[in-house]
C-alpha cells in the first residue's frame, strides 16, 4: 500500500482522493480474506495496478470462494436508523467500493475470482503511465 501511496503522489493527485482509492482497495482485499478465503488454508490475494491517462486500474486476484450470484452485491448500505447500540458492525463495504470507484466488474475465470476497480484520476497528470504489482498473503 505504501508503493501505491507514493506512485499516486508522484502523479500529483490529492490526499484525499489517494486517500478514497485505497479505502476501496483495502474494503476489497478484506472481503476476500473474510468470505472467499473463510475458513480455508491462507492463500494468495494479488493486486495489480495499471495507471493510464487520467485514470488507475486495479485486478485484485485469488482462487478462494467465487462470489455469490457471480457478481459483486449492490453496495446497498446498511441501515444506521437504529439505537446506537445496535448499529451494524458490517455491511458498508461494498457501499463504500461502489461510491469511491468509477466502475467495478468481476469475473470468474479458471478458478480465480478477478474483480476490476477503475479509479478516475483526472487531477492526476495525464502522461504518467506506470505499473505495480504485488502479492499479498491473506
Amino acid at each position: 500500500m505504501a508503493n501505491l501511496s507514493a506512485q499516486l503522489a508522484a502523479r500529483g493527485l490529492p490526499q484525499e482522493r489517494a486517500g478514497d482509492v485505497k479505502i476501496a482497495l483495502a474494503e476489497a482485499i478484506n472481503n476476500v480474506v473474510e468470505h472467499a478465503y473463510a475458513g480455508m488454508e491462507p492463500a494468495l490475494v494479488q493486486v495489480e495496478c495499471r495507471f493510464g491517462p487520467n485514470r488507475l486500474d486495479i485486478l485484485i486476484s485469488d482462487t478462494g470462494r467465487p462470489l455469490p450470484g457471480a457478481r459483486p452485491p449492490d453496495g446497498e448500505p446498511a441501515s444506521v436508523d437504529t439505537p446506537l447500540q445496535d448499529l451494524p458492525e458490517g455491511g458498508f463495504g461494498w457501499f463504500l467500493i461502489r461510491q469511491l470507484a468509477k466502475d467495478v466488474r468481476y469475473e470468474r475465470r479458471d478458478g480465480s475470482n478477478r474483480l476490476h476497480l477503475r479509479f478516475d484520476l483526472r487531477c492526476a497528470d495525464a502522461t504518467a503511465l506506470g505499473h505495480n504489482k504485488a502479492q499479498i498473503r491473506s
